[in-house]
């Protein structure tokens, strides 16, 4: 399998007052192409220094951070902007979209700061919403959507750039809990049927669970990593052999 994150020795230290906080102390994994991967830990954890490390929006004060075979902690300023412009999408929090425009609009934003012309983004926002089962709300404007709804509007303005890597910081920390689990099993689908590489921040373990990998950090160490791939193989055949059973029982 293909790496697409290297990190070693990863350190991230801040002067509080004369204090010093490890925020990251001493951080290594990698993650291949195609994995869902999920860090969990508890508020002051190291969990979204770590994220923003990943997505290049902080220095570390030591260590290594390969992405795609490049060194993105020795990037200048102006390289990273391109390396996220290209390479990465992210999903937030909170929405982030903008009010004055409607879904398919917000979807074909990050495209237009690339320069493509109208016709082809508004195609490819059109594609990404269908994607997330949003096509009756292509037109409908972000306080005309659900929380839920809206959430698949990020996740479709993540994956319209055709990024390597998706970052998402807390993706449904304002979600009610039926609504968080949809959308984390549109993530898995995402995943893979897009053979994307997703990197989710949470601090909610039953959420991580979704992931292929979880990533547990405690005071900025990887304390433990737990692997699910074998336990999804399973839930996956569980559920294709039930379709086809209800099938069979159609026929």
């Amino acid at each position: 399998m293909k790496k697409v994150i290297e990190v070693n020795g990863l350190y991230k230290f801040y002067r509080v007052g004369d204090s010093v906080v490890r925020a990251l102390n001493g951080v290594d994994f990698t993650i291949h192409e195609g994995e869902f991967c999920a860090i969990v830990g508890t508020s002051g954890s190291g969990k979204s220094t770590l994220l923003n490390m990943l997505a290049g929006l902080e220095k570390p004060t030591r260590g290594e951070i390969i992405i795609s075979g490049c060194h993105i902690e020795k990037m200048k300023e102006n390289e990273l902007v391109k390396f996220r412009r290209e390479r990465v999408g992210f999903i937030f929090q909170s929405f982030h979209l903008l009010g004055t425009m409607n879904a398919l609009e917000n979807v074909a934003l990050p495209l237009s700061f690339r320069g493509v012309p109208k016709s082809i983004r508004l195609k490819k926002a059109d594609q990404m919403l269908n994607l997330v089962n949003l096509s009756k709300h292509k037109k409908h404007f972000p306080n005309q959507m659900s929380g839920g709804q809206q959430q698949r509007v990020g996740v479709a303005r993540a994956l319209v750039v055709d990024p390597d890597i998706i970052f998402a910081d807390e993706p449904t920390g304002n979600l009610d809990s039926h609504t968080s689990e949809e959308v984390m099993h549109l993530m898995q689908k995402v995943v893979r049927e897009q053979k994307k590489t997703l990197v989710m921040v949470t601090h909610d373990e039953h959420l991580a669970s979704y992931a292929d990998r979880i990533f547990h950090i405690m005071d900025g160490k990887i304390v433990r990593i737990e692997d699910n791939r074998e336990i999804h193989k399973e839930e996956q055949q569980e559920k294709k052999k039930e379709s086809e059973e209800k099938d069979h029982e159609k026929e």
